[in-house]
C-alpha cells in the first residue's frame, strides 16, 4: 500500500528541487568508573575506560539519486551515539557513521544560519554536515600520584545538530529562456530523446526537463528546460523564479523567442526585454552568462518577410551575439543550432585546460 501512495505521489510532483531536514550526530559515550579486583590483587586501582566517538554525519553525491523526493517523507537523520567505557580499560565503541545520499548537483545549507556548507557537484563528492560528540573519559585517565584510587569521570558531548535546506541545481551544459509558449519544450523533445509535455497553453512545464542532445559522431550536451517566465516573476508572479538556479550551472543560455505569437500584441522583442529583466534581478552573474538569441517557430512566418522580420529584431535589440532562425516543430535549423553549440562548448573546455607542462630532459 504505501509503495503504491508512494509512486502516485512521485509521478504527480515529478521533481523536487528542494527540502529540509533535521539531522543530528551521535552523542559521544560516558566514561566509566571502575577498579579493578580480582584474586591476589588487592590494590589493583582504577581500570574504567573511556566512552566511544559519536558517528558523524555525511552527505554523498550519488547519480543513482535523482530528486529529493525522498526527503518529504523522511524528515530526520541521526548518526550512532558512542558506546560507553566499560572495566578492565575497555574503551567504547566509536557510533557508526550516517551517510545520506542526495543527487548529484545538490547544496547544502544552514537553515538557521543561511550559510552555504558544501556543493556536491560531482559522483562521489562527500560532506560532512554535522560533526560526532567527544568521547567522556573513564576514571583511569585521572589517576595519578597523588590520587590513587580516583572516582572522577566525564560525560561525552552531544554531537551537532542542525536543520539543513538541500536545494538540488541541474547539471546542465545549455539552459533554455523563453516565455511561457515560446517553444522550448517542443524545441527540447525534438533534439533529445526527452518527452515534456507539449500543449497551446501556458504553463505546460511545471517542472524542469533534462535532455541529452547527442549528435552523429557520438560527442553530445546536456539540455534544461524550465518553467516559462512572466513579468514580475521575482515578485512571484506565474512560477515565480524558483527554477532559475537550475540555470547558474549551464554554459550558455538560448533565448528562445515566439516569431509567430498567437497574439499578435505579443512583441518579440519585448519579450527578450522582459525575460533579461528577471534574470538581472534574480543574480547579476546570471544575467550576465553567455546568451544566444533562437528565433523559433520561422515555419509560421511567411518567406517574403522572414528577413525583414528578423532585422527589425536584431536592430531594436542592438544584439551583438549569435543568432539562429530555427522551428522546432519542424525541425528547420535545429541540427546546425546543435553542431555549434557543440563546438563552442568544446572549444570553452579546451580554453579552460591548465597549458601542458614542458618535458624536462
Amino acid at each position: 500500500m504505501w509503495q503504491l501512495l508512494k509512486n502516485y505521489l512521485v509521478g504527480s510532483m515529478k521533481f523536487v528541487d528542494e527540502a529540509k531536514i533535521k539531522i543530528s550526530a551521535g552523542a559521544g559515550g560516558n566514561g566509566c568508573l571502575s577498579f579493578r579486583r580480582e584474586k591476589y590483587i588487592p590494590f589493583g586501582g582504577p581500570d574504567g575506560g573511556d566512552g566511544g566517538d559519536g558517528g558523524d554525519v555525511y552527505l554523498l553525491a550519488d547519480t543513482q539519486v535523482n530528486t529529493l523526493i525522498d526527503f518529504r517523507y523522511k524528515r530526520n537523520f541521526k548518526a550512532q551515539r558512542g558506546e560507553h567505557g566499560r572495566g578492565k580499560l575497555c574503551s567504547g565503541a566509536r557510533g557508526e557513521d550516517l551517510v545520506i545520499k542526495v543527487p548529484v548537483g545538490t547544496e547544502a545549507w544552514d537553515e538557521d544560519t543561511n550559510e552555504l556548507i558544501g556543493d556536491l557537484a560531482k559522483h562521489g563528492d562527500k560532506l560532512m554536515v554535522a560533526k560526532g560528540g567527544w568521547h567522556g573519559l573513564g576514571n583511569a585517565r585521572y589517576k595519578s600520584s597523588i590520587n590513587r584510587a580516583p572516582r572522577q569521570t566525564s560525560d561525552g558531548t552531544p554531537g551537532e545538530e542542525r536543520t539543513l535546506r538541500l536545494e538540488m541545481k541541474l547539471l546542465a551544459d545549455v539552459g533554455l529562456l523563453g516565455l511561457p509558449n515560446a517553444g522550448k519544450s517542443t524545441f527540447i523533445s525534438q533534439v533529445s530523446a526527452a518527452q515534456p509535455k507539449v500543449a497551446d497553453y501556458p504553463f505546460t512545464t511545471l517542472h524542469p526537463n533534462l535532455g541529452v542532445v547527442t549528435l552523429r559522431d557520438v560527442r553530445s550536451f546536456v539540455i534544461a528546460d524550465i518553467p516559462g517566465l512572466v513579468e514580475g516573476a521575482a515578485e512571484g508572479a506565474g512560477l515565480g523564479i524558483q527554477f532559475l538556479k537550475h540555470l547558474t550551472r549551464t554554459r550558455l543560455l538560448l533565448h528562445l523567442v515566439d516569431m509567430a505569437p498567437v497574439d499578435v500584441k505579443q512583441d518579440p522583442v519585448e519579450s527578450v526585454n522582459i525575460i533579461n529583466r528577471e534574470l538581472l534581478h534574480y543574480s547579476e552573474a546570471l544575467g550576465k552568462q553567455p546568451q544566444w538569441l533562437i528565433l523559433n517557430k520561422m515555419d509560421l512566418v511567411p518567406e517574403d518577410i522572414r528577413n525583414e522580420l528578423t532585422q527589425e529584431v536584431l536592430t531594436r535589440l542592438n544584439w551583438q551575439g549569435p543568432v539562429y532562425k530555427i522551428s522546432g516543430q519542424t525541425g528547420e535549423g535545429c541540427a546546425q543550432l546543435c553542431e555549434d553549440i557543440m563546438q563552442y562548448l568544446d572549444d570553452l573546455r579546451q580554453s579552460e585546460q591548465p597549458p601542458a607542462k614542458p618535458i624536462e630532459d
